[in-house]
């Protein structure tokens, strides 16, 4: 047993659920990402300035998305395969207005750590990087579902930071290829080739994050159940949160030395 995160494991299983729920996924998808994909390049077409506001809208975009496919998550690990991009698209609309906070909240915030020398921005994408599902499943409220977030991912913070890495690198080896190509073409087939780009790419991030949500409480669960022998038990999960997820591998204490990447 482990009491650490594998990020592997994680990567791979964001990579198969994208692989068998493609039909579903990319529809949704194409909902969210065309529109934020054209908003987005215009606004880094019309001004340089305007890519700290087109790197928010993308943020908001993709935690509105992780929104939508927390529940296929749960559902794919249960077992159960039924979901439909129209179910996805209305899987979030209870907290449809959370989610939009929390996005502008935390795209904000990561922006603004970004220009801080870059680290802060780092920082936060790690520890906010559950909040979504935090939103969709516990409904705490859009500033207690950013320190959830944090609370799940303490002790994981270097993991989780390498399943956003790996994920991201990957991402822009393959988005960088497509848009060299294009531009080539010209400046219409560019564009065109960031909106497809946005597209295909956007569920992976989302299911990182969802998928992620459920390996971490699965493992601050599993840690309130068998505390060490001789130690007092981890804190209990917050009120109201429920707790039944399948993990990943073996199980163990989310509450360990290592800690988050943090300033």
């Amino acid at each position: 047993m482990t009491d650490r995160l594998d990020v592997g494991a994680v990567v791979r299983r964001v990579f198969d659920i994208y692989v068998d729920q493609a039909p579903v996924l990319l529809p949704a998808s194409a909902v969210v990402f065309v529109i934020t994909g054209i908003l987005t390049a215009l606004l880094v077409a019309a001004a340089s300035g305007l890519a700290l506001v087109a790197l928010v809208l993308s943020l908001v975009a993709t935690t509105l998305f992780t929104g939508m496919v927390v529940q296929l998550v749960a559902d794919v690990q249960d077992g159960r395969r039924d979901h439909s991009a129209g179910k996805l698209l209305r899987a979030a609309t209870p907290v449809l207005g959370q989610l939009i906070l929390v996005g502008i909240v935390a795209g904000v915030g990561i922006v603004v750590g970004f220009v801080l020398v870059i680290v802060p921005g780092l920082i936060l994408i790690t520890i906010w990087s559950v909040a979504a599902p935090v939103v969709v499943l516990e409904n705490p409220g859009v500033f207690a579902a950013l320190g959830r977030s944090r609370e799940l991912v303490r002790g994981n913070g270097w993991q989780v930071f390498g399943v956003i890495f790996i994920l991201f690198f990957l991402i822009l080896i393959v988005s960088s290829a497509v848009e060299l190509a294009a531009n080539s073409a010209g400046t219409g087939a560019g564009l065109v080739a960031r909106v497809v780009i946005g597209v295909l790419t956007g569920p992976l991030s989302a299911l990182a994050q969802a998928v992620l949500y459920f390996e971490l409480r699965g493992r601050r669960v599993q840690a309130v159940a068998d505390p060490p022998v001789g130690g007092a038990p981890p804190g209990e999960p917050v009120a109201g949160a429920v707790e039944s997820p399948q993990r990943l591998d073996a199980p163990g204490s989310a509450d360990g030395a290592d800690a988050p990447p943090a300033a």
